[in-house]
């Protein structure tokens, strides 16, 4: 069944999937989407495996039982450790970042560097995406635990990201790189520090580009793509604080992101407890105000 109009969900530990928005809305203005903030369970980079899979069940779940016609995972740490997982569950389309991030930066030669969190380096699965691509990619990846906070706290840019970004990225001093794939959604925020500390000559890749035009030409050949002819709406949904949270996107974004709801882990927790792969069931609705009616959850 084509459901064009129905909202694209997105989702991320916080702030940093909405880089991906923001490619989003580039290319494909027209399409309505839903993006949930894990912001209570921030930050993912040193979850376990295990904690992962359970948080990414749950959210797909619910984005899903939310009407989602296809889902972009806008989380690095999340693409390596749970996409496979969730694909093979999920009742909607799921699309990931890491090949897309391997195909754009293969492109511009053979010793790339990946920089990302603790989980996404620990998994392997740039490596392996890259290898993929060509054996003879000569790849160098660094995780980078002090960019995700440094990010959520506000530093993007200034004397004080420049010096976080240095210090982080002092391994990859002296080497001839030809590209650096911003493995983690909230890295393009510090993009300018990044490229100022690695001079010009180095490509920067953001896998979101490659991964949104994925989502395009996966729905346009499913004839779901949104025909452009009503306004597309954009909701966030977080798990945590939805004042600070809208603040942060605006600013992100350019644009009033308007009000920003929010769905407590439990409703979350709720939805991963169902049969994934069944058709979704209605989920509790997120409130404004973070309430919950406990008999609208036994119900749904």
């Amino acid at each position: 069944m084509t459901r064009p109009l129905a909202p694209i969900g997105l989702y991320d530990s916080g702030l940093g999937g909405l880089t991906v928005v923001r490619e989003f809305l580039r290319q494909l203005p027209g399409e309505a989407f839903l993006y949930l903030g894990d912001t209570a369970r921030l930050p993912y980079g040193g979850r376990s495996a295990d904690e992962l899979v359970t948080f990414n069940r749950e959210i797909v779940a619910y984005l899903a039982s939310e009407g989602a016609k296809a889902i972009l995972v806008a989380c690095n740490t999340s693409c390596a450790t749970a996409l496979d997982a969730v694909r093979a569950e999920s009742p909607v389309p799921v699309v990931g970042l890491i090949d897309a991030g391997a195909r754009q930066a293969a492109r511009h030669g053979r010793r790339v560097a990946v920089l990302a969190t603790e989980a996404t380096i620990r998994s392997g699965a740039y490596v392996r995406a890259l290898e993929a691509q060509d054996d003879a990619i000569e790849v160098v990846p660094l995780a980078c635990p002090h960019l995700v906070p440094a990010i959520e706290s506000g530093i993007w840019e200034g004397s004080e990201a420049e010096a976080i970004v240095r210090a982080e990225l002092a391994p990859l001093a002296g080497l001839d790189l030809d590209a650096v794939i911003l493995g983690c959604t909230h890295f393009p925020l510090l993009a300018r520090a990044i490229q100022g500390v690695l001079g010009p000559r180095v490509a920067l890749v953001d896998p979101a580009v490659e991964a949104v035009r994925e989502l395009a030409g996966l729905l346009a050949g499913a004839g779901q793509l949104a025909d452009g002819s009503g306004e597309a709406a954009h909701d966030f949904i977080v798990t945590g604080d939805p004042e600070s949270f809208a603040a942060q996107a605006s600013l992100l974004l350019g644009q009033d992101v308007g009000q920003v709801s929010r769905v407590f882990l439990q409703t979350l927790e709720l939805a991963g407890g169902r049969l994934i792969g069944a058709e979704p069931t209605p989920v509790a609705a997120a409130d404004p105000e973070g309430r919950l009616d406990p008999a609208s959850i036994s119900a749904a």
